[in-house]
């Protein structure tokens, strides 16, 4: 799978460094006791992000993905919710929609992994997939619409393809 580096704004990262906000969740225990923790009503949006060791992280809604992941790589990032089904979760909502590190799409199966791994019910792909394309022309970070392949600061073409594993 591949590693996405973050590709937000440094002082972002600088500013989180010092304050991880990742909760490992290793186990179904771990993710009752997070979710309990992070005061996750059901359906209520959290940060997510699957580390490079494929663990699943889980931070309030309102931080920063870099400081979810301690500022390491990560193989996938978004949003994510949760409700209860029986004695498991079931995810209610699964995004990719991380601008710190602007996974592909196909990052899906990392998460699959993640939740598999504790038991967690989900609907096997994102319920809300993002695509990002980083501009050739100016470099900016674009949240594609309504397939418009056009970057929003320079209206220059965007690529087809992900491309934040390219220079920019």
């Amino acid at each position: 799978m591949r590693r996405h580096l973050y590709v937000g704004p440094a002082e972002i990262a600088a500013a989180v460094a010092d304050d991880p906000s990742g909760r490992r969740v290793r186990s179904a225990e771990a993710l009752e006791a997070a979710l309990e923790a992070l005061s996750a009503e059901d359906g209520a949006m959290l940060t997510y992000v699957v580390d490079a060791e494929g663990t699943l992280r889980l931070a309030d809604r309102h931080s920063e993905h870099v400081a979810c992941a301690a500022g390491g790589p990560v193989l996938t990032a978004g949003e994510i919710a949760f409700e209860p089904e029986g004695r498991a979760w079931r995810v209610v909502h699964a995004s990719n929609q991380s601008t710190g590190y602007c996974p592909e799409e196909a990052s899906w199966p990392a998460l699959a992994a993640a939740l598999d791994a504790l038991g967690v019910v989900h609907e096997g792909a994102f319920t809300h997939p993002v695509v990002f394309r980083r501009c050739p022309a100016c470099g900016e970070r674009n949240l594609v619409k309504d397939d418009d392949y056009r970057c929003a600061l320079c209206e220059a073409a965007l690529p087809s393809r992900w491309n934040f594993d390219a220079s920019g």
